[in-house]
């Protein structure tokens, strides 16, 4: 099972990109998938993203994202939604290009009274794509990265399941 992290932070190696690495991992070891995680920082993407035509990093990176099993979808939280960046990327995909991949929304945030973005933005574009999002999605609090491998280990522990059912029921459907 491919798993794949798209972080739309316009920092390169940014914490949020630091948190979404964590998450992915913490998932991939409790699916047993420990060395299938890969990322695509859309950071070094940005120049890019907006040409006509998608760069070839660009659409190598678009067919990671609609090929993954599993997809990490990270942002910042920018003026109480994820950021334009992701946006711009995201929008470059057709209409049901995430059809079989489950998604997971992940917004890293400084304050807890933006944690409805994640339900309210993030996930129903993740949904208007096609992904199935079988969990909520995680609003992670700046405050909690000293303690990411704890926090994101104990969500892990409740996702994990689902994300294994929600393959399953994919792959059963194709049958």
């Amino acid at each position: 099972m491919s798993i794949v992290v798209l972080v739309g932070n316009p920092r390169p190696q940014s914490r949020t990109f630091q948190v979404a690495l964590k998450a992915a991992a913490a998932i991939a070891e409790r699916i047993g998938d420990g060395d299938a995680v890969e990322a695509v920082d859309l950071s070094a993407l940005a120049p890019g993203l907006l040409g006509a035509v998608p760069a070839p990093e660009t659409q190598d990176a678009l067919d990671r994202v609609a090929s993954a099993d599993v997809l990490l979808v990270a942002s910042p939280t920018y003026k109480a939604t994820y950021t334009g960046l992701l946006k711009v990327f995201l929008d470059r995909l057709p209409g049901g290009a995430l059809a079989s991949t489950v998604a997971l929304p992940l917004l890293v945030m400084g304050d807890p009274k933006h944690s409805l973005a994640v339900e309210v933005h993030l996930r129903p574009l993740l949904v208007e794509l096609g992904a199935v999002v079988p969990t909520p999605g995680l609003a992670f609090l700046e405050s909690q990265i000293a303690a990411a491998e704890e926090v994101l280990g104990a969500w892990a522990d409740i996702v994990a399941p689902q994300v294994v059912a929600a393959e399953l029921a994919r792959d059963a459907a194709r049958i």
